[in-house]
């Protein structure tokens, strides 16, 4: 039964990551994720470890540098659960900026081929007025000389 449900998860997730991906909104929920897991890395190692951590602040502060993978070491988990929560989210800080990193080039690629696909569109049309042209031209030439096979 636990199987089912998580099939169910798992599919209801990959429909609403495609969606993302494709309305370009995926942006917007690493950001929101990574403030979440921010304020509650933050939050959570200030509760485990409050001897390092003295402030709430200092929590947030932790983990934000955390995140971006700075890692000052001016305030860092001394606990088995701290480092237990640094771990963690060192591994998210990672896995964001792989997918920020990926993000944006993809966006890169995308505009770049569809500027790409416009000027070869631009150019088909080009082609297709210049073929079309002498077309014409040629019709017209050849309709002067059958005029000119009729009067003879």
């Amino acid at each position: 039964m636990a199987r089912i449900s998580t099939t169910r998860f798992e599919d209801r997730f990959r429909r609403r990551t495609a969606r993302a991906i494709a309305r370009g909104t995926v942006f917007r929920y690493l950001v929101g994720a990574t403030v979440i897991v921010s304020v509650g890395a933050g939050t959570l190692v200030r509760l485990v470890d409050p001897k390092d951590f003295h402030s709430w602040g200092d929590g947030l502060w932790w983990a934000i540098v955390t995140l971006a993978t700075v890692g000052y070491g001016d305030i860092v988990p001394h606990t088995a659960w701290g480092r237990v929560i640094g771990s963690a989210t060192i591994v998210f800080g990672v896995t964001f900026l792989t997918l920020l990193t990926a993000i944006v080039t993809s966006y890169f690629v995308a505009s770049s081929q569809d500027a790409t696909r416009e000027q070869v569109e631009r150019e088909r049309g080009e082609d297709v007025d210049d073929t079309q042209r002498l077309l014409r031209e040629i019709l017209a030439r050849l309709d002067a000389l059958d005029r000119d096979r009729e009067r003879r």
